[in-house]
Protein backbone atom coordinates (compact mmCIF):
# COMPACT_ATOMS: atom_id res chain seq x y z
CA UNK A 1 0.00 0.00 0.00
CA UNK A 2 1.49 3.73 -0.99
CA UNK A 3 0.98 6.13 1.58
CA UNK A 4 -0.09 9.81 0.99
CA UNK A 5 0.20 12.89 2.90
CA UNK A 6 -2.70 15.29 1.67
CA UNK A 7 -1.56 18.89 1.70
CA UNK A 8 -5.15 21.11 1.80
CA UNK A 9 -8.14 20.78 3.41
CA UNK A 10 -10.58 22.49 0.72
CA UNK A 11 -13.14 20.95 -1.75
CA UNK A 12 -11.13 18.86 -4.34
CA UNK A 13 -8.86 17.92 -1.31
CA UNK A 14 -12.18 16.93 0.82
CA UNK A 15 -13.53 14.43 -1.84
CA UNK A 16 -10.12 13.13 -2.79
CA UNK A 17 -9.29 12.22 1.54
CA UNK A 18 -13.11 10.53 1.31
CA UNK A 19 -12.00 8.48 -1.82
CA UNK A 20 -8.75 7.79 -1.49
CA UNK A 21 -9.11 6.21 1.76
CA UNK A 22 -11.41 3.48 0.30
CA UNK A 23 -9.15 2.45 -2.00
CA UNK A 24 -7.24 -0.91 -1.40
CA UNK A 25 -3.57 0.24 -2.53
CA UNK A 26 -3.45 3.65 -1.12
CA UNK A 27 -3.84 5.70 2.19
CA UNK A 28 -3.44 9.31 3.04
CA UNK A 29 -1.91 8.79 6.48
CA UNK A 30 -1.47 12.81 7.49
CA UNK A 31 -3.14 15.77 6.33
CA UNK A 32 -1.61 19.34 6.63
CA UNK A 33 -2.84 22.91 6.18
CA UNK A 34 -1.26 25.97 7.52
CA UNK A 35 -5.07 26.85 9.79
CA UNK A 36 -5.63 24.19 12.12
CA UNK A 37 -9.47 24.91 12.34
CA UNK A 38 -10.23 23.87 8.83
CA UNK A 39 -8.61 20.26 10.17
CA UNK A 40 -10.89 19.34 12.53
CA UNK A 41 -12.69 17.50 10.17
CA UNK A 42 -9.99 14.95 9.65
CA UNK A 43 -9.39 14.22 13.13
CA UNK A 44 -9.48 10.89 12.58
CA UNK A 45 -5.86 10.74 11.30
CA UNK A 46 -2.76 12.55 12.00
CA UNK A 47 -2.83 16.73 10.88
CA UNK A 48 -0.76 19.29 11.55
CA UNK A 49 0.30 22.63 10.75
CA UNK A 50 3.63 22.46 10.51
CA UNK A 51 6.00 21.57 7.37
CA UNK A 52 8.26 20.31 9.77
CA UNK A 53 5.93 17.23 11.22
CA UNK A 54 5.15 15.88 7.99
CA UNK A 55 5.40 12.62 8.06
CA UNK A 56 7.59 10.67 5.34
CA UNK A 57 5.02 9.36 2.69
CA UNK A 58 5.34 8.06 -0.64
CA UNK A 59 3.09 10.81 -2.26
CA UNK A 60 2.80 13.96 -1.32
CA UNK A 61 -0.55 15.52 -3.08
CA UNK A 62 -0.95 19.18 -3.25
CA UNK A 63 -4.37 20.33 -3.39
CA UNK A 64 -4.17 24.08 -2.13
CA UNK A 65 -5.34 27.17 -4.36
CA UNK A 66 -3.05 27.62 -7.66
CA UNK A 67 -1.74 30.88 -6.34
CA UNK A 68 -0.81 28.58 -2.70
CA UNK A 69 0.85 26.01 -4.72
CA UNK A 70 4.84 27.56 -4.98
CA UNK A 71 4.73 28.35 -1.34
CA UNK A 72 3.83 24.77 -0.21
CA UNK A 73 6.07 22.71 -2.81
CA UNK A 74 8.97 25.44 -1.88
CA UNK A 75 8.72 24.11 1.58
CA UNK A 76 8.30 21.32 1.36
CA UNK A 77 10.88 18.34 1.77
CA UNK A 78 9.65 15.36 -0.33
CA UNK A 79 13.17 13.31 0.01
CA UNK A 80 12.83 12.01 -3.11
CA UNK A 81 8.56 10.98 -2.89
CA UNK A 82 6.45 11.69 -5.85
CA UNK A 83 5.04 15.43 -4.99
CA UNK A 84 1.91 16.12 -7.34
CA UNK A 85 -0.38 18.76 -7.13
CA UNK A 86 -4.30 18.98 -8.68
CA UNK A 87 -4.70 22.08 -10.43
CA UNK A 88 -6.08 22.71 -13.66
CA UNK A 89 -4.37 25.99 -14.45
CA UNK A 90 -0.83 25.20 -13.26
CA UNK A 91 2.24 23.93 -15.20
CA UNK A 92 4.18 20.65 -13.50
CA UNK A 93 6.78 22.35 -13.62
CA UNK A 94 5.22 24.75 -10.70
CA UNK A 95 7.02 21.66 -8.59
CA UNK A 96 10.21 21.61 -10.12
CA UNK A 97 12.30 22.17 -6.90
CA UNK A 98 11.17 18.12 -6.29
CA UNK A 99 12.88 15.68 -8.29
CA UNK A 100 9.61 13.34 -8.92
CA UNK A 101 6.77 15.36 -9.88
CA UNK A 102 3.36 14.94 -11.45
CA UNK A 103 -0.36 16.24 -11.66
CA UNK A 104 -3.39 14.40 -10.68
CA UNK A 105 -6.04 16.78 -12.25
CA UNK A 106 -9.72 15.70 -11.61
CA UNK A 107 -11.64 17.86 -14.07
CA UNK A 108 -15.14 18.42 -12.19
CA UNK A 109 -16.53 21.33 -9.82
CA UNK A 110 -16.48 20.24 -6.59
CA UNK A 111 -18.81 21.07 -3.52
CA UNK A 112 -18.06 19.59 -0.04
CA UNK A 113 -20.95 18.99 0.48
CA UNK A 114 -22.45 18.01 -2.71
CA UNK A 115 -20.85 13.61 -2.77
CA UNK A 116 -19.05 12.57 -5.77
CA UNK A 117 -18.62 9.73 -7.59
CA UNK A 118 -14.85 9.57 -9.41
CA UNK A 119 -16.44 7.09 -11.83
CA UNK A 120 -17.74 10.06 -13.37
CA UNK A 121 -14.83 11.74 -13.40
CA UNK A 122 -12.05 12.31 -15.76
CA UNK A 123 -8.47 12.21 -14.35
CA UNK A 124 -5.92 14.06 -16.17
CA UNK A 125 -2.50 12.83 -15.26
CA UNK A 126 0.82 14.28 -16.33
CA UNK A 127 4.21 13.07 -14.69
CA UNK A 128 8.08 13.78 -15.11
CA UNK A 129 8.77 9.83 -15.87
CA UNK A 130 6.86 7.12 -16.85
CA UNK A 131 6.52 4.87 -13.71
CA UNK A 132 5.50 7.99 -12.11
CA UNK A 133 2.97 8.19 -14.69
CA UNK A 134 1.92 4.46 -13.91
CA UNK A 135 2.24 5.23 -10.13
CA UNK A 136 -0.90 8.15 -10.88
CA UNK A 137 -2.97 5.73 -13.12
CA UNK A 138 -2.94 2.69 -10.86
CA UNK A 139 -4.74 6.00 -8.28
CA UNK A 140 -7.05 7.34 -10.94
CA UNK A 141 -7.67 3.44 -11.57
CA UNK A 142 -8.20 2.33 -7.84
CA UNK A 143 -10.69 5.52 -8.34
CA UNK A 144 -12.52 4.03 -11.29
CA UNK A 145 -12.15 7.34 -12.79
CA UNK A 146 -11.39 7.97 -16.66
CA UNK A 147 -8.14 8.36 -17.17
CA UNK A 148 -6.30 11.11 -20.17
CA UNK A 149 -2.57 11.83 -20.25
CA UNK A 150 -2.73 15.16 -20.58
CA UNK A 151 0.80 17.44 -20.72
CA UNK A 152 0.60 20.90 -18.98
CA UNK A 153 0.08 22.56 -22.10
CA UNK A 154 -2.75 20.71 -23.26
CA UNK A 155 -3.98 20.80 -19.04
CA UNK A 156 -3.85 25.16 -19.25
CA UNK A 157 -6.11 25.07 -22.80
CA UNK A 158 -8.68 22.30 -21.29
CA UNK A 159 -8.83 24.67 -18.41
CA UNK A 160 -9.85 27.61 -20.48
CA UNK A 161 -12.12 24.97 -22.03
CA UNK A 162 -14.18 24.12 -18.57
CA UNK A 163 -14.29 27.36 -17.64
CA UNK A 164 -16.07 28.37 -20.27
CA UNK A 165 -18.42 25.61 -20.33
CA UNK A 166 -18.67 25.29 -16.57
CA UNK A 167 -18.02 28.85 -14.90
CA UNK A 168 -19.42 31.00 -16.92
CA UNK A 169 -22.60 28.82 -17.96
CA UNK A 170 -22.83 28.37 -14.56
CA UNK A 171 -23.25 32.86 -14.34
CA UNK A 172 -25.32 32.50 -17.21
CA UNK A 173 -27.40 30.49 -14.76
CA UNK A 174 -27.30 32.87 -12.62
CA UNK A 175 -28.53 35.67 -14.52
CA UNK A 176 -31.30 33.18 -15.71
CA UNK A 177 -32.45 32.74 -12.12
CA UNK A 178 -32.45 36.51 -11.82
CA UNK A 179 -34.91 37.49 -14.64
CA UNK A 180 -37.21 34.48 -13.12
CA UNK A 181 -37.39 35.84 -10.02
CA UNK A 182 -37.80 39.54 -11.19
CA UNK A 183 -40.58 38.51 -12.58
CA UNK A 184 -42.28 35.86 -10.08
CA UNK A 185 -41.35 33.08 -12.40
CA UNK A 186 -39.75 29.64 -10.88
CA UNK A 187 -36.59 28.76 -11.97
CA UNK A 188 -36.95 24.99 -11.69
CA UNK A 189 -39.40 25.47 -15.08
CA UNK A 190 -35.87 26.51 -16.91
CA UNK A 191 -33.92 23.05 -15.64
CA UNK A 192 -35.33 20.53 -18.32
CA UNK A 193 -34.12 22.85 -20.70
CA UNK A 194 -30.73 23.10 -19.12
CA UNK A 195 -30.74 19.09 -18.91
CA UNK A 196 -31.68 19.02 -22.58
CA UNK A 197 -28.92 21.23 -23.65
CA UNK A 198 -26.47 19.39 -21.56
CA UNK A 199 -27.22 15.90 -22.24
CA UNK A 200 -26.66 17.20 -26.65
CA UNK A 201 -23.57 18.69 -25.85
CA UNK A 202 -22.90 14.93 -25.20
CA UNK A 203 -24.21 12.95 -28.26
CA UNK A 204 -23.62 15.75 -31.02
CA UNK A 205 -21.23 18.62 -31.80
CA UNK A 206 -22.30 21.95 -29.78
CA UNK A 207 -22.00 23.79 -33.00
CA UNK A 208 -24.61 21.80 -34.49
CA UNK A 209 -26.78 21.75 -31.22
CA UNK A 210 -26.98 25.55 -31.71
CA UNK A 211 -30.53 27.01 -31.45
CA UNK A 212 -32.17 30.42 -31.29
CA UNK A 213 -32.82 33.57 -32.21
CA UNK A 214 -29.47 34.63 -32.65
CA UNK A 215 -29.00 31.46 -34.95
CA UNK A 216 -32.35 32.39 -36.88
CA UNK A 217 -31.54 36.62 -37.08
CA UNK A 218 -34.43 37.24 -35.64
CA UNK A 219 -33.96 40.79 -35.12
CA UNK A 220 -37.36 41.44 -33.64
CA UNK A 221 -37.21 38.40 -30.55
CA UNK A 222 -33.76 39.93 -30.09
CA UNK A 223 -34.78 43.62 -29.65
CA UNK A 224 -37.82 42.90 -27.53
CA UNK A 225 -34.94 40.51 -25.27
CA UNK A 226 -32.95 43.80 -25.00
CA UNK A 227 -35.55 45.92 -24.15
CA UNK A 228 -36.23 43.74 -20.91
CA UNK A 229 -32.41 43.68 -19.74
CA UNK A 230 -30.90 45.34 -17.35
CA UNK A 231 -27.90 47.18 -18.53
CA UNK A 232 -25.08 44.36 -17.80
CA UNK A 233 -27.27 41.67 -19.07
CA UNK A 234 -27.78 43.55 -22.24
CA UNK A 235 -23.85 43.63 -22.93
CA UNK A 236 -23.69 39.84 -22.36
CA UNK A 237 -26.70 39.23 -24.71
CA UNK A 238 -25.47 41.47 -27.59
CA UNK A 239 -22.36 39.94 -26.89
CA UNK A 240 -23.59 36.30 -26.89
CA UNK A 241 -25.68 37.04 -30.28
CA UNK A 242 -22.45 38.79 -32.08
CA UNK A 243 -20.46 36.01 -31.38
CA UNK A 244 -22.78 33.64 -32.18
CA UNK A 245 -23.72 35.29 -35.58
CA UNK A 246 -20.29 35.79 -36.61
CA UNK A 247 -19.29 31.85 -36.12
CA UNK A 248 -22.78 30.45 -37.88
CA UNK A 249 -22.12 33.73 -40.47
CA UNK A 250 -24.71 35.78 -39.69
CA UNK A 251 -25.10 39.35 -38.95
CA UNK A 252 -27.75 41.40 -36.77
Amino acid sequence: MKSIVLLGTGNLASHLFTAINKTPGFQIIQVYNHNYRSLESFSQIPVTTQFDEILKADIYLISIKDDQISRVSENLESNGSLVIHTAGGKPMEILNSHERTGVFYPLQTFSKNKKMNFQDIPICLEATSESDLQILEELAGELRAKVYRIDSAQRKSLHVAAVFVSNFVNYLYTEGEQICRANQIPFEILLPLIKETAHKAGIMSPYDAQTGPALRNDKQVIEGHLAQLTTQQKEIYTLLTHSIQNLHGKEL
